[in-house]
């Protein structure tokens, strides 16, 4: 089922990959299939840096090891795999950071239902005190999970609202608490001030928090992701990624760019809109999905 997922979520950028390393044929020259896989990587949004990698790896292999080579070195780009992290006693605090559409309120209401079906009891604070329609877009999805939410007045300091959070997961013996931190451009100091003010919140009303700060990017946008990426570097320190989105374009190789760009592992991917959708990453599923079909091509050129 899983594996279903990743091949649909990714059936874009597949193809798009395909269709460009189908048109060479078999009678393609090496430097042609070397060319090619380079162009429809850079198509895919991997970014410079990524598809010079994956080139150089491939031209000193064999050409009957192309593919064994594109996966190896899209394993190592894209890996390794990090499990979310959970406290060792009392409540788990993570908090979601990111820009206006990312996806932070759905990925935390997505969140939320999957540690409610691992049996855990979550409290989500609503820390978007800015937009009256992302607290109620939280409190659908809170009321959906069985999730309890906390959400302050209008332009309350939101920094106070998680810090409210954590106290009552504390007295709830709550497992999780999720912080949906409002939308910030990368390039505002302002605001990205404001988040580190979360994050220290988090620390003072329990020791240890946050056990993960996620920057939740869309990998629909390709490059811009990781120019969003980038902005958030030393607002906050950020633990991992949640790229969502990938099924929207045939941009699937954005996370590969974004994972470059930040040297953070990626932790979630969001693969379509049904709650199963949001599923923790994983490098072999990942480059298994978007890996085109080598028989086609002239890779044994």
């Amino acid at each position: 089922m899983i594996w279903d997922r990743w091949r649909k979520g990714l059936e874009r950028t597949r193809e798009a990959l395909g269709a460009r390393l189908r048109g060479l044929g078999r009678s393609a020259e090496r430097e042609e299939v070397l060319d090619a896989v380079e162009e429809a990587l850079l198509s895919a949004d991997c970014g410079v840096k990524v598809a010079s990698e994956v080139r150089r790896a491939i031209e000193r292999r064999a050409p009957e090891d192309m593919p064994a080579a594109f996966t190896e070195v899209m394993l190592r780009l894209a890996g390794p795999a990090e499990p979310l992290r959970w406290a060792a006693q009392g409540p788990t605090v993570w908090v979601l950071v990111g820009v206006n559409g990312a996806g932070k309120t759905t990925t935390a209401g997505k969140l939320a239902m999957l540690a409610k079906q691992q049996g855990k009891s979550v409290v989500i604070a609503a820390a978007d005190t800015y937009r009256a329609a992302a607290t109620d877009q939280v409190a659908v999805w809170a009321e959906r999970a069985g999730a309890e939410i906390v959400q302050g007045a209008e332009r309350q300091d939101p920094a106070s609202v998680a810090f409210q959070a954590i106290e009552r997961a504390q007295a709830r013996r709550a497992d999780l608490v999720l912080v949906d931190t409002a939308g910030r451009l990368h390039n505002r100091q302002g605001l990205l001030d404001e988040l580190g003010k979360i994050v220290r919140a988090t620390g003072r009303a329990l020791p240890g928090a946050p056990h993960e700060v996620l920057l939740v990017v869309d990998g629909a946008t390709g490059q811009n992701a990781v120019a969003q990426a980038q902005g958030f570097m030393g607002a906050a320190p950020l633990t991992g990624v949640c790229v969502t989105k990938l099924d929207g374009a045939a941009k699937g190789g954005s996370l590969l760019a974004v994972r470059e760009a930040l040297s953070l592992p990626v932790k979630l991917v969001g693969l379509g809109e049904a709650i199963t959708d949001l599923v923790h990453f994983s490098p072999e599923e990942y480059v298994q999905a978007m890996a085109p079909n080598w028989q086609e091509i002239g890779a044994g050129a």
